[in-house]
């Protein structure tokens, strides 16, 4: 299996990464969210998301834990908005720069989450942020820590 090389960024410095990644004239990449209608912390992950060049088609729905099952999301690695891009799935709050990381590379997974709602990361500023990991899994499932956030 494909692996991601690991990294770790400061979360303060995150936005001049991301603008690294992305150039200007680069087309943008199609995302669809399904998400609640009543969560705003997932408006606010779009927001981030359309910030980094992708073009995010959002779905209101009503039981996103039948869409978490039907695209291989377990409890553990569970949030609160689920993300299909180009054949990977995303589970909630993950960072643009990892999403581009995990399209550019094609690694040999299922896709990415940050599980739970973790303050600090993208779509969950506030007042305080905590370290957060972002994970890599598998159809197996196999779970890789693929950044790390502090």
């Amino acid at each position: 299996m494909k692996r991601f090389l690991k990294v770790g960024i400061a979360a303060g410095a995150l936005s001049a990464s991301v603008a690294m990644l992305m150039p200007l004239n680069a087309a943008a990449t199609e995302i669809t969210v399904y998400k609640s209608p009543y969560c705003g912390c997932c408006t606010q992950w779009i927001e981030h998301m359309e910030e980094h060049g992708f073009e995010v088609t959002a779905k209101n729905v009503e039981d996103t834990g039948a869409i978490k099952q039907q695209h291989g999301v377990t409890r553990e690695l569970a949030s609160c908005h689920t993300a299909v891009v180009d054949g990977y799935v995303i589970e909630g709050h993950v960072p643009a720069a990892d999403v581009k990381r995990l399209l550019e590379e094609r690694p040999d997974v299922e896709g990415l989450a940050v599980p739970g709602m973790p303050m600090g990361s993208p779509g969950m500023e506030g007042p305080r942020s905590e370290p957060y990991n972002v994970v890599s899994f598998d159809a197996d499932g196999n779970i890789e820590v693929v950044n790390s956030y502090q």
